[in-house]
């Protein structure tokens, strides 16, 4: 959605995912797994099914190459914006305020939304206080208990 003219609350700039540099040995295990799993559908007698996991993994080592992205964050009067994308507060069902063990990374809000290709946001907080944002946002969107899901653990094993 685009974002309409609305009063920023606040605003920063971070990395939606950093999960660190990868080195050769992470790409190393990409080919030698993507390599077997190939080696194996063809001798299963299926090609396509070979195709898919030379082209994924092929997709996986390009998107891992690439540095991660800097996203501006913006909290608005109507809603949480990324980028250009706003993200209204009735759209979110709930969100949660994350801080990790380790000091490097920063405290991260975690909003949960009934949007299909965005069901799970996390926008690390850098900058602010995360307080005075967790008190705003908390006027418009109700706290829930987030966990990260399988996924965000696999990707976070994964280094995605």
């Amino acid at each position: 959605m685009a974002i309409a003219m609305a009063q920023t609350i606040f605003e920063w700039e971070g990395s939606q995912h950093d999960f660190g540099d990868k080195g050769a040995d992470w790409f190393w295990a990409l080919g030698i797994l993507a390599t077997a799993a190939v080696i194996a559908a063809i001798l299963f007698n299926n090609i396509l099914l070979a195709l898919v996991i030379a082209a994924g993994a092929g997709a996986l080592a390009l998107q891992a190459a690439k540095p991660p992205h800097t996203h501006r964050f913006r909290v608005m009067e109507d809603g949480l914006a990324i980028d250009e994308n706003l993200y209204y507060y009735e759209d979110m069902m709930h969100f949660s305020a994350l801080e990790y063990l380790d000091p490097k990374l920063p405290p991260a809000l975690s909003i949960r939304t009934r949007h299909i290709l965005a069901p799970h946001i996390l926008i690390p907080v850098i900058g602010h206080d995360p307080l005075e944002i967790y008190d705003y946002i908390a006027q418009h969107v109700p706290e829930g208990n987030h966990e990260h899901s399988f996924l965000d653990r696999f990707f976070e094993y994964l280094r995605l």
